[in-house]
């Protein structure tokens, strides 16, 4: 064989080991890259096993876990929570039927005339899709859920609610705290950590739902649509103002003192079901906040614009065992 030839050959088969020598390269990379990857989605899960489960979804797993570690760290002496009630602490479904919000206990009252029930009905039947609308921008939402919430209001005055009525009303209902509530309530309560409820429903069927199904304790606020009562105990209208699902972060509580109270309460677990909770800890000083998104519906529509707002996404579960699990291992337990 000549020089040549042999030359060749010793070309081609650098060629062909440079080739094999670059795909394995490549293939370790991919590897690596893949095992980190693994490994960051499970980082949670050290921590907090439930956020393993395949109805949690995590945005940003390293965020969360930083985020859990420095709570852990502080305690509960630097934690506060900040809470929507319908569909958040309360459940969407119970045994498969479809809970009431606070709205609806009114709607499903014997107390309550057939005319309320027909013309409530129509109000959410119209005004529910606008609310969740993706074509909508939240300022062009805006209007459309004071319209909601003033007709709503209005229509209740008509029909001469007594505040005796109330206890009735959500005795009868099928308003369901979520399951592990109450716990959650009396463990918040025995480590003095501060829980503000804050809601677009009605005040008044929210602190009888808590009293009726768990316990109201002293380091918790509600700050709601409140009824105002006359002498007699009828309804005359609502205190304050308006409070619909766009405004969280306009109300009176972030023109109070009620943050700045709580500003050595550093860390914060936001607790929500709608893109308009998202809002309601406007003003709060905080160090690390965990955004944690209940998903009950629509999922498949819903899921990307919540991954991308929430930290923690948890779909379709009627309970508070995850967010139980996160307080948990904050308090060390």
């Amino acid at each position: 064989m000549c020089c040549t030839t042999k030359t060749k050959c010793h070309q081609g088969r650098q060629l062909v080991l440079n080739y094999k020598l670059s795909m394995l390269s490549m293939l370790c990379l991919l590897i690596s890259k893949k095992s980190i990857a693994c490994q960051s989605t499970s980082v949670s899960s050290d921590l907090v096993p439930e956020l393993e489960s395949k109805h949690v979804h995590i945005r940003d797993p390293e965020f969360v876990k930083k985020a859990i570690e420095h709570m852990m760290k502080d305690g509960a002496k630097k934690l506060q929570i900040v809470a929507d009630f319908d569909r958040t602490l309360s459940k969407y479904k119970h045994q498969g039927q479809v809970c009431a919000t606070c709205h609806n206990v009114l709607e499903e009252s014997h107390v309550m005339p057939d005319f309320f029930k027909e013309q409530a009905t129509a109000l959410r039947d119209k005004y529910i899709p606008l609310e969740f609308s993706h074509d909508l921008t939240v300022e062009q939402k805006i209007p459309l859920m004071i319209e909601w919430w003033t007709s709503a209001h209005e229509l209740m005055m008509k029909c001469l609610v007594s505040k005796d009525s109330i206890v009735q009303m959500v005795k009868e209902s099928s308003s369901r705290l979520r399951d592990g509530c109450m716990w959650f309530f009396d463990e918040l309560h025995q480590h003095q950590i501060p829980l503000l409820i804050f809601s677009a429903g009605i005040g008044d069927i929210i602190e009888e739902v808590i009293t009726q199904q768990a316990r109201m304790h002293d380091n918790m606020k509600i700050v709601s649509n409140f009824m105002d009562f006359d002498s007699e105990g009828k309804l005359i209208g609502f205190k304050g103002e308006m409070i619909h699902t766009y405004n969280k972060n306009e109300n009176a509580v972030h023109d109070s003192d009620y943050f700045k109270r709580l500003k050595h309460h550093e860390n914060l677990i936001l607790l929500g079901d709608s893109l308009g909770d998202l809002r309601m800890a406007e003003g709060a000083e905080v160090t690390h906040m965990l955004k944690i998104g209940f998903l009950n519906h629509h999922v498949e529509t819903n899921l990307k614009p919540y991954m991308d707002s929430f930290d923690i996404v948890i779909q379709e579960d009627e309970s508070m065992d995850v967010v139980n699990a996160i307080l948990k291992t904050i308090l060390g337990q």
